[in-house]
């Protein structure tokens, strides 16, 4: 009844640590991200209300990536403590095998094996897929904070701004290209294959209007080569149904598993969205949300080796840490091409249950010849 409650502490202490490190992690990577995600703010005139929601959502994204190395310094950090402060010692001399402890382990790595699962396959993407509708249902409050001084800016798709000097609201010699023709009301031409240039001494910005004084529009028709300019006094333009060039459609990793699944079996799905080149990027992605959560037992069964009582440099703790970190390395390098070969996808599906039964049968074989010794 002691060894129960002394290996159920030892297992809510490792996944506490496991919880701390990942939400450690996860908020430094989203603090770095978060500055990139001011481009929605500053270069596309989203509210900040779209940018703190989409940072937020996007740590669902981030945290997954995160759990083997969490897991890893865990472990490692609750072993090396414990063999520090001779506390398994204890342990021994009353009796309890070792192997019962890298049970304790296997536990623990099956219990974050679960929580890896259901992050990739549930709440990574529904949430990431989220974040994305956001900016597909937002639009931008604002032209203003696209506007930068001496700078040509193609924040909206085919439409490029250059502005040479800014204050405030007000705006000095302003040039506007638009390549889409989404300025075709405002030219006495309304066909699609032309080009539309204005310049303008100076301008006004409210909301999503540019008022423009003293300027000119100049049209080239690309099938005629020839150009119509006509001068204005004033000008306003509108651009409510401007389109950003955010990337609105979900990408693969925004998509929901049981899509995935359907488009690599069935193939029922969409052939823009699934095809043969598509798939070398779909298996990929299933294999880091559906296989990669198994090595994280092989990591707990090799930091074990920290408790074999042996003094083979190769069982030290510096080389069992790097025994781990370059498994996560290899799995990180492997994954990327398992949509590209056959032979590296049925390896990277069966090497975790392959090395958690050789590495099983190795501890225990060598806790027995330290017990007959």
């Amino acid at each position: 009844m002691h060894q129960n409650k002394i290996f159920y502490n030892y297992l809510v202490e490792i996944l506490k640590t496991f919880l701390l490190i990942l939400f450690g992690l996860s908020l430094i990577a989203l603090t770095i991200r978060a500055v990139n995600f001011l481009d929605l703010i500053v270069e596309n005139g989203y509210p900040t209300s779209v940018y703190f929601t989409y940072s937020f959502l996007n740590l669902f994204g981030l945290a997954p990536k995160f759990i083997p190395l969490s897991f890893l310094i865990a472990i490692f950090l609750f072993i090396y403590k414990h063999l520090e402060n001779s506390e398994f010692l204890i342990l021994w001399t009353s009796g309890v095998k070792k192997i019962k402890l890298v049970n304790l382990f296997f536990v623990s790595s099956l219990a974050v094996l679960i929580f890896y699962l259901i992050f990739s396959i549930f709440l990574t993407p529904t949430m990431m897929n989220k974040s994305r509708q956001i900016l597909a249902q937002d639009e931008f409050n604002s032209i203003l904070p696209t506007l930068k001084t001496k700078e040509f800016n193609d924040s909206f798709k085919n439409l490029i701004f250059f502005v040479e000097k800014k204050i405030d609201n007000k705006v000095q010699n302003i040039f506007l290209q638009d390549n889409a023709n989404y300025l075709k009301k405002i030219t006495s031409n309304s066909s699609s294959n032309q080009i539309t240039n204005i310049i303008a001494k100076s301008g006004l910005v409210k909301k999503k209007e540019l008022f423009l004084l003293n300027g000119q529009i100049i049209t080239f028709n690309k099938e005629s080569k020839k150009n119509e300019v006509i001068k204005f006094d004033s000008l306003t333009l509108n651009f409510a149904d401007l389109n950003t060039t955010q990337i609105k459609q979900p990408k693969i990793q925004e998509t929901s598993t049981n899509i995935l699944i359907k488009c690599i079996v069935t193939n029922k799905i969409n052939k823009k969205f699934c095809n043969d080149e598509s798939k070398k990027e779909i298996i990929p992605n299933l294999n880091r949300r559906l296989s990669l959560p198994f090595y994280i037992p092989v990591i707990a069964l090799l930091s074990s080796l920290l408790i074999i009582k042996s003094k083979k440099k190769y069982f030290s703790k510096s080389i069992v840490f790097i025994y781990c970190f370059s498994l996560l390395i290899l799995i990180e390098l492997s994954i990327k091409y398992t949509g590209l070969s056959n032979l590296t996808q049925t390896l990277f599906l069966f090497l975790p249950f392959l090395l958690i039964i050789l590495l099983y049968i190795f501890l225990h074989r060598s806790f027995l010849k330290e017990f007959k010794s």
